[in-house]
């Protein structure tokens, strides 16, 4: 008589499966920012360059004709959150307003770097 063995997954030696929700805030998401107010010329792509580095997050950023700066960046919802909050905490006196789209990551970025 032939014998059969267990499917994987059943019995005491199979695999084990657990049902785990997804954490929202661990998503990757892109970010897309403009800041207004006196942000030019105070550091504000070169700062933003170094918090993006250290917290491993991807885009862009440079200054725009009209005098604003844009930003584009992907990464774990929080980790942006936490860019975002650096951000504002280094220039508050220099932001006057911010706009901020949150859209899904499309993960075409490699690094983060200043454009011209």
């Amino acid at each position: 008589m032939a014998q059969f063995g267990r499917a994987l997954g059943s019995g005491p030696r199979g695999r084990q499966f657990k049902s785990v929700r997804p954490d929202l805030n661990s998503m990757k998401k892109q970010v897309h920012v403009l800041f207004s107010g006196r942000v030019q010329g105070i550091g504000f792509r070169f700062t933003a360059e170094n918090i993006a580095a250290k917290l491993g997050i991807c885009g862009w950023v440079k200054n725009l004709n009209d005098g604003r700066v844009e930003i584009l960046v992907e990464g774990e919802e929080k980790t942006l959150k936490d860019f975002l909050a650096e951000l504002n905490q280094y220039f508050a006196k220099y932001i006057r307003d911010t706009g901020v789209e949150w859209t899904e990551a499309t993960n075409k970025f490699k690094d983060f770097g200043v454009e011209f």
